[in-house]
């Protein structure tokens, strides 16, 4: 079974953290969506209410693609978690250039780590290659509109997380 990992804050998760979740199940049998517990980003929801979030927006997706879809919260490094959960390969987004540098640092820090575990790249869809959760956050701060980037029920959630 080839298992991969899909690692983010996912604060919150956006229309293109599941394009790239949409795709990556092509890849694999079995995706495990890593939540990670980042203290020092200072989230704006709990990590229960992101699991919960994932776990939502993930049912209609496994059913669609066949491939088992699991929510993995976790705190190590990333290339330990990958090894918790029996990933042969994580799955990262890129949006821009900026995240290529970012991203190409990180797989050769991960590789002298483990070789043994890939990092494949999936590019967002052109539509959603702008939504940032940042700048989503941002946005539902200020009163904007954030539905054409965020599931509804994650926009619900942030209206009331916000009081906008």
């Amino acid at each position: 079974m080839r298992v991969g990992l899909y690692p983010g804050t996912f604060d919150p998760i956006t229309f293109g953290h599941t394009d790239i979740i949409r795709r990556a199940t092509v890849l694999v049998d079995k995706l495990v969506i890593g939540a990670a517990i980042n203290r020092d980003k200072g989230p704006l929801f709990s990590l229960e209410e992101r699991v919960s979030m994932i776990e939502a927006e993930c049912v209609e997706l496994s059913k669609q693609t066949g491939c088992e879809i699991v929510v993995h919260p976790f705190e190590n490094l990333l290339i330990d978690c990958a090894k918790d959960v029996g990933a042969q390969i994580i799955i990262r987004g890129l949006r821009a250039v900026a995240d290529f540098e970012y991203e190409f640092q990180m797989v050769g820090m991960n590789r002298a780590l483990n070789d043994k575990i890939e990092t494949v790249f999936l590019m967002a869809d052109a539509k959603r290659q702008a939504i940032a959760s940042k700048l989503v956050k941002e946005i539902a701060r200020l009163g904007g509109d954030v539905s054409k980037f965020v599931p509804a029920a994650v926009n619900q959630a942030l209206i009331e997380r916000l009081g906008v």
